[in-house]
């Protein structure tokens, strides 16, 4: 049954709660770096000035596109807290990235096309194992119920390690955190040219930064599952996650798009087929 409060909740809270961690996430990286970092509320700030900005844009389609991922993400996110089906999340998902794609296409600019080039080989890379670790919470719970999944009793990452462990490396993706970060990037060392988000400005450009907060958190939403037998347990979990990620991210290069394909694909086939078939091996016995 979809949950009218979880809805309320993901859309008042979700951009707060995403703000706060990348508030959090500059300066713990500020920190790993030797800087003293800005404000945790500095995310805040800039999205504020953004919005203040007059507004520019490439083309009119250029704010469609940006508003149609704006709405999407939420709508996946909704439908992701509401407890609604996690393949239709997953499609949803999916469908919000090509926007911001069309978006980034839509201009003229020709390091705009590179940055959604890269994207859609990012989207590439990470939607086998996102679908493969759908399947395993399948396997394990018998349904894809976001609702019936967290209400499973048992810690789940116990079932599905090898699947756990494609996801985090997929996460870092989907985070834009090196060595992954191909298509665009949050630090200050790509401000000029970033890539997919080249072309985007002003409160266009607001409205794409409070999406990836909006992302954020149905991301470790999704992290969430592993250990939902224990709320404490969860929550822990996702922090512990997101540390590995800033860890991973301060302490790797860019890597070349050709390594993201072929590693993200080599991980989702060798760790699902193994965690699968020692689940259905399992199960026989």
């Amino acid at each position: 049954m979809i949950s009218l409060i979880g809805i309320a909740v993901f859309i008042l809270l979700a951009p707060v709660i995403g703000g706060l961690i990348a508030g959090v996430d500059r300066r713990i990286s500020a920190r790993m770096q030797g800087r003293v970092g800005p404000p945790v509320l500095q995310p805040f700030y800039d999205v504020g000035k953004l919005f203040e900005k007059e507004i520019t844009v490439a083309n009119e389609t250029q704010r469609f596109y940006a508003f149609s991922y704006f709405v999407f993400m939420i709508f996946t996110g909704a439908l992701f807290f509401s407890g609604g089906n996690i393949l239709l999340v997953i499609f949803a998902l999916t469908l919000a990235q090509i926007f911001l794609v069309l978006g980034a296409y839509s201009a003229y600019s020709p390091y705009s096309h590179v940055g959604a080039e890269r994207e859609l080989i990012q989207i590439m890379a990470y939607e086998p194992m996102v679908i493969l670790t759908a399947v395993g919470f399948y396997v394990v719970t018998k349904s894809f119920d976001v609702a019936t999944i967290a209400l499973f009793d048992q810690p789940l990452v116990l079932f599905l390690p090898g699947i756990f462990a494609g996801f985090i490396y997929i996460l870092t993706i989907k985070l834009r955190k090196s060595p992954f970060d191909i298509s665009t990037s949050h630090h200050a060392h790509q401000e000029i040219v970033k890539g997919v988000t080249t072309e985007f400005s002003g409160p266009t450009l607001g409205i794409i930064e409070v999406t990836h907060w909006y992302e954020t958190v149905f991301l470790l939403g999704f992290v969430y599952l592993f250990f939902a037998f224990s709320p404490i347990i969860g929550i822990i979990a996702v922090i512990l996650v997101y540390l590995l990620e800033l860890v991973i991210d301060n302490a790797s290069a860019r890597v070349k798009w050709q390594f993201v394909m072929k590693s993200s694909w080599a991980i989702a086939a060798i760790v699902s087929v193994v965690n699968l078939a020692a689940l259905y091996y399992l199960r026989m016995v």
